[in-house]
């Protein structure tokens, strides 16, 4: 595909996919672990795993999340997350361990993620006040759901994901002892590279690659009371 589609050639895919937004994974978590809390003061909720309520003292309100903000001012996404007793395997600790990787593997944003075979991902992050799926996180959920459905997305290649196995040297100084700009930003972009390789950042993974949508489509069945009412 690398030679016959390169990077910006035009494309329509079309593969199973579903949707992916880690702004609605820690509200969804949120909103879950709020329930538990609830249950639980109830009495209608078995603990299962004893909650260290010391954990929550420093924020003023014990058995619940640190809320901690960013440089930026706003709070940490997995902040809203409070500690549950553990039910199944899932406890608030867990939860919020899930969003911040999420925040790593795929940046906040909705992201559609297309899967035509195994191990296969073609990833389009759709941008935030241009087109009808640009919404509040959890619309497009409460439409479209989290299950494997068939999308159709049409745009250019963005990039493929790296097949680089090894990093370049960290030489980055020309011979008279100064910075190479050029040499220091290509050796910072095989870093990240290599990450992107590792799944860690929000990058392409080979075999897949990226997709600059420009249109994002949903497959209409053509069913027999669709043709009737027609």
């Amino acid at each position: 595909m690398k030679r016959e589609l390169p990077p910006g050639s035009l494309v329509r895919v079309t593969a199973r996919g579903s949707l992916f937004d880690t702004r609605y994974a820690a509200s969804a978590f949120s909103v879950f672990g709020s329930v538990m809390v609830g249950l639980n003061e109830m009495g209608h909720l078995p603990t299962v795993k004893k909650v260290d309520q010391s954990k929550g003292k420093k924020g003023g309100q014990g058995g619940r999340a640190t809320r901690q903000k960013t440089a930026e001012g706003s709070f940490e996404l997995e902040g809203s997350i409070p500690d549950f007793p553990d039910i199944g395997g899932a406890d608030g600790r867990t939860l919020r361990s899930f969003v911040r990787i999420s925040k790593g593997v795929f940046a906040p944003g909705l992201h559609v993620n297309l899967t035509p075979a195994k191990g296969v991902l073609i990833n389009s992050r759709l941008q935030e006040g241009r087109q009808y799926l640009d919404s509040e996180a959890d619309i497009p959920f409460a439409r479209y759901g989290t299950e494997q459905q068939e999308w159709t997305v049409v745009g250019s290649i963005g990039s493929y994901g790296t097949e680089e196995t090894s990093l370049p040297d960290m030489d980055f100084y020309n011979a008279g002892g100064s910075v190479s700009r050029a040499q220091f930003a290509e050796v910072v972009n095989a870093q990240m590279r290599n990450l992107g390789r590792l799944g860690s950042i929000d990058l392409p993974q080979s075999p897949g690659f990226s997709l600059i949508p420009f249109a994002v489509y949903r497959s209409i069945p053509r069913s027999g009371a669709a043709m009737t009412t027609r």
